[in-house]
């Protein structure tokens, strides 16, 4: 018979007991120290925290129309924790939605995965921008749905269906963009494209909140200690662009039925004036309620017109690129005014043979830019590559051509107050020593002198451009936003950008420019008393030709640098420069004379096929 030591039983019965209330204390510390679940439901119990939301920032033109503005909208509110012996079908009544609506919402709400960081003590977002009617409905009611709330909010209307791209939108939050700042929580709104996402921390302002006692029934018992702890909202700050709405809406009209973009710039400033991308769309139908289903469609267009093509777009810049070259040729002595090169329908050198339309030869600058002769330029970049003697090697002569392209702001992003921009193309040595095997001379890459070849540039560089040459030799980085009510604008669009070549060198491709609107190629731009100086292009494309045409006005006090770019427009005289001229004299005059108007409805209504198809 077995004995048992009585006395070691004891031991193991304490060391039991010992577990036992170790892991209880452990589950209270963690519920009370290391969880918050537990803090959360007393703190719910005694208190209600209330967000208040303040008004998002007021977006006016530069002439002080308002563009951008905030209307009344409520969303509903559920806390989890509260909602009980609601009657679902009453609820569902009032509110316009089906049992099973009401069955799904419910679901999503709890589901972690659609809705991280859920928590049953806070409220949470059930149905987002209920129209006035519905809430002055439910408002009667919210006594019978406990755990209900409705929560006032602004929602964001756009004063004309102009300037989309440049106004952008406001959304609710995704995950990522609570992750990337804690300001946010389930069911904000952030701006997600154009103004609203550049300037979201100016326009948004700061949060207020207001802290309420309740007693164990839940019932309101006011302000926790009168207030002391509340949070009044600080409103947004109201932006003022530099775009001018009727020159927005005229050049908006004018892109109807085509694809392409017009932007304009003033010169002294770098204000962008009108920013069109065709095609567009109604800022509107990204408000409310349909807005996942208006962007769906939108997106899935096949003509694109969420894609902001003025700084998006990337195209060969076709004529309206000899006016740099011609620069870089002047200024490192390639070239004298009065320097000719031959042209007799083209430039022939060796096999290779650049057409070019008739005019008379040999032909010196300023002929060339009146005439657009493609001979000229590729004579000038040919001789420029080739020169051994002053560059050393042909890699030498295209890293000093490119320090010139970029230097004129190319080749990178300009840095536009814009989400999105693209940085166009400037290739450089290295690419065609990758492309060529280092087999390339000046012949190899001859087109980029003629704004062809690997040359890309957005419209907004275009027009950049021709505010460069309108100040002869700097420009202002181009921005929408003319002033910050209360701040001040960031100093990259303060600061002059001078590029490589001498003011002096600019005044002969000026001259040339504005021949050309006397007596070459954009005689449709010769407008009485304006002295508008410009330069066509016609983009090679694996279609129809693109339209180009790049200039500014006045000639000696410039006001306005515009480009216009219409895909498969066929020659840049056809298409690109008689909208050009209509936005120079609206802008300039502040109308269209009777005439003009007629040429622009007229023009508005000319629509060009696209895959055998218009839109």
């Amino acid at each position: 018979m077995s004995h048992f030591n009585y006395d070691n039983r004891r031991y193991v019965i304490g060391g039991i007991a010992v577990v036992i209330v170790a892991i209880y204390i452990l589950r209270l510390l963690v519920l009370q120290i290391m969880s918050d679940d537990y803090k959360k439901n007393a703190d719910s119990n005694a208190f209600l925290k209330k967000i208040q939301y303040p008004a998002r920032g007021l977006i006016y033109d530069r002439n002080g129309h308002l563009l951008v503005y905030n209307e009344p909208a409520y969303n509903i509110m559920v806390v989890m924790n509260e909602q009980h012996g609601v009657d679902t079908i009453d609820f569902c009544r009032t509110i316009g939605i089906s049992r099973q609506q009401y069955i799904d919402r419910m679901a999503e709400i709890k589901d972690s995965r659609l809705n991280p960081g859920y928590s049953r003590y806070t409220p949470q977002l059930f149905v987002s921008q209920i129209s006035a009617r519905k809430f002055s409905y439910l408002q009667e009611k919210m006594f019978k749905f406990k755990g209900f709330s409705i929560e006032k909010r602004a929602m964001r209307h756009y004063a004309t269906p102009y300037a989309a791209h440049v106004l952008g939108d406001v959304a609710e939050v995704s995950q990522t963009d609570i992750e990337k700042d804690d300001y946010y929580r389930s069911g904000d709104y952030i701006g997600k494209l154009g103004i609203e996402k550049a300037y979201e921390q100016e326009l948004r302002g700061e949060k207020g909140i207001k802290i309420m006692l309740r007693d164990v029934r839940g019932r309101n018992k006011g302000h926790y200690q009168d207030g002391k702890y509340d949070r009044v909202p600080i409103p947004g700050k109201n932006l003022t662009l530099g775009i001018d709405r009727e020159l927005q809406a005229l050049g908006e009209r004018l892109m109807r039925g085509k694809k392409g973009s017009i932007v304009a710039i003033e010169p002294s400033t770098g204000e962008v004036l009108c920013m069109v991308s065709a095609p567009t769309f109604s800022p509107d139908e990204l408000v409310g309620p349909d807005r996942g289903k208006n962007f769906q469609k939108l997106q899935a267009s096949p003509h694109k017109p969420l894609l902001n093509r003025a700084i998006m777009g990337q195209y060969p810049p076709g004529s309206t690129f000899k006016t740099t070259q011609g620069l870089v040729f002047l200024q490192e002595q390639i070239v004298s005014t009065a320097t000719c090169y031959p042209c007799y329908h083209g430039f022939y050198k060796g096999r290779t043979h650049v057409g070019c339309h008739g005019h008379r030869s040999p032909v010196a600058l300023n002929y060339a830019l009146e005439t657009s002769c493609n001979s000229y330029f590729c004579w000038g970049f040919y001789n420029m590559i080739m020169s051994k003697k002053k560059y050393g090697t042909y890699s030498n002569a295209l890293t000093k051509w490119k320090d010139y392209m970029v230097s004129m702001g190319f080749g990178y992003r300009l840095g536009i107050d814009l989400p999105g921009e693209k940085r166009g193309m400037i290739p450089n040595a290295a690419y065609y020593d990758k492309w060529y095997k280092s087999r390339w001379n000046g012949l190899t890459i001859i087109s980029d002198a003629i704004g062809q070849g690997e040359v890309m540039l957005t419209p907004l560089q275009v027009a950049n451009l021709g505010a460069t040459i309108a100040n002869r030799g700097y420009y202002y980085v181009p921005h929408v936003v003319k002033s910050i009510e209360g701040g001040n604008l960031d100093t990259l669009y303060t600061t002059r950008k001078y590029t490589m070549v001498e003011s002096k060198n600019y005044l002969p491709v000026v001259a040339g420019m504005r021949n050309a609107v006397l007596s070459g190629t954009c005689k449709g731009a010769n407008i009485p008393g304006l002295e508008v100086c410009g330069k066509t292009g016609t983009a090679e494309n694996r279609g129809h030709d693109h339209s180009v045409f790049m200039g500014f006005a006045p000639m000696n006090a410039p006001k306005i640098a515009i480009s216009v770019y219409i895909e498969n427009g066929g020659f840049g005289a056809e298409f690109a420069v008689p909208a050009g001229a209509l936005m120079i004299e609206q802008y300039l005059c502040g109308h269209l004379s009777e005439a003009s108007e007629r040429k622009a409805e007229q023009f508005a209504n000319r629509f060009i096929s696209y895959d055998g198809k218009r839109y």
